[in-house]
């Protein structure tokens, strides 16, 4: 079977010996279907046919889970561990497999590039991450990994080229700070190289241990306009759409995440010898903020989430009043004005804890990641190409960071959620159904596609 084109229209030319007779050249055009005997011809489908291999994406999600598997049924593979390197080459195998060019930058991102018909033309680029959390589940980053791949495999496969030159990335270490992605868009700091990782290397021990060089991290920093937009397919974390029944999240933006180290200071004294009234009990003040957290962001309308997640007393002596206390403080919100009201609340309602408790509270910031909106078109185009598969769709934030909050500083971005069962995730019961990861990775390509002829 031979394609032809003949004069602008798409023909395809026949020679066949079919039940012992020679069928004599014919030429038709791609929309026929011609039948001999039980014997059909198709033509290729069109771009609005595409759909991707889901069965593919699943056999690649559960044969990425084999590296990291812990006895929980979930995985640990967290950023530079054992684990985490077999489960990258694991993948850049996959991506060589999509026909994908593959490099690993300086800051250990592993990214597949696809030449598009104008090269001239910034990349699109699609990804997410495969490093979990400490007894993670399946799903979080691996789904968008595996999509992301697959939809690169899917327009291999068909012989399409977009205008656009793509890039799939996956991301390093975005489970502790989004690092691979901060080194993308320049925020990664020389200093932040020396922290420990969950794995017990350095950050710059990490890169180097992945195929990173962290002494050449200026090579990889992109500026505004070096991108076309970004698109990343997740699982949602939360328990919305599975409740909803709804199949496709269409993320408005990505939450701003401030966290802050909070010390109070009172003064450590013999549990058994001192009167309640003259304590200076850092701890019990410690309790009194937590409280006053959970009672100040409940008090405004919206969908901030306040939280206190650590806590350290010290000495640490059941009969010695706690003289010290460290615990964080973490506010997320789309909208930073609002973080910056909350905590101006907080910090008042702190001072007012401190005098009465004869404490000190000091607060040092040390994370902030800015609130990034998505692309109003890009969300317009996610919508329009779940439509056209016709699945239901719902406009909702992200509670959760993503490496597209970096490249939101970069170019335009959009983001792409599916159901999580229960809305459980971070935990070995992470589940999302075959179905909807394969609607999520066929709302990426067809939103891909558009994009790149918008």
């Amino acid at each position: 079977m031979r394609g032809q084109v003949s004069q602008g229209c798409p023909v395809l030319s026949v020679a066949i010996v079919s039940r012992g007779m020679k069928i004599t050249r014919r030429q038709f055009n791609y929309g026929l279907v011609v039948s001999l005997g039980s014997l059909p011809f198709y033509r290729s489908p069109s771009q609005a046919q595409l759909r991707v291999n889901g069965k593919r994406i699943m056999d690649h999600i559960l044969a990425l889970g084999e590296f990291g598997k812990n006895p929980q049924g979930g995985v640990s593979r967290v950023a530079y561990s054992d684990a985490d390197k077999q489960g990258r080459e694991y993948v850049l195998g996959l991506m060589r497999d999509a026909k994908l060019e593959v490099t690993i930058d300086a800051a250990g991102n592993l990214i597949g590039r696809r030449a598009g018909s104008n090269n001239n033309l910034a990349p699109l680029l699609i990804g997410s991450h495969i490093d979990t959390v400490p007894e993670g589940g399946n799903y979080d980053g691996v789904v968008g990994s595996m999509g992301a791949i697959e939809v690169a495999h899917t327009l291999a496969e068909n012989n399409i080229t977009t205008r656009h030159p793509l890039e799939v990335i996956i991301f390093q270490n975005e489970e502790g700070g989004l690092i691979g992605s901060r080194a993308i868009d320049g925020e990664l700091t020389e200093k932040e190289l020396d922290l420990v990782s969950r794995s017990g290397k350095t950050i710059r021990e990490g890169i180097k241990f992945i195929g990173g060089d962290p002494s050449k991290l200026a090579e990889v920093r992109r500026k505004k306009g070096d991108i076309a937009a970004y698109l990343e397919l997740h699982i949602e974390q939360g328990n919305i759409l599975d409740s909803e029944k709804i199949k496709i999240g269409v993320v408005e933006g990505i939450v701003g995440i401030n966290w802050w180290d909070v010390t109070i200071e009172g003064f450590a004294n013999h549990a058994g010898t001192t009167a309640m009234n003259n304590r200076q009990d850092a701890l019990l003040a410690g309790a009194k903020f937590i409280e006053a957290v959970n009672r100040i962001v409940t008090s405004v309308p919206g969908r901030q989430v306040g939280t206190v997640g650590r806590i350290n007393a010290l000495p640490g002596a059941p009969n010695v009043i706690p003289g010290k206390v460290v615990l964080s403080l973490e506010l997320r919100d789309l909208d930073a004005a609002k973080i910056k009201m909350l905590f101006d609340k907080i910090y008042a309602e702190a001072q007012t804890i401190a005098d009465a408790s004869k404490t000190k509270f000091d607060f040092k910031e040390i994370n902030v990641n800015i609130p990034a909106p998505t692309d109003p078109q890009i969300r317009s185009l996610i919508s329009e190409a779940a439509r056209d598969l016709g699945l239901s769709t719902k406009l909702m934030p992200s509670g959760a960071g993503h490496d597209a909050q970096d490249m939101a500083r970069l170019g335009p971005v959009g983001m792409i959620f599916v159901p999580s069962v229960a809305g459980i995730s971070h935990s070995p019961r992470e589940f999302s159904h075959p179905e909807d990861i394969a609607n999520g990775a066929n709302v990426l390509l067809h939103t891909l596609l558009k994009l790149d002829k918008s």
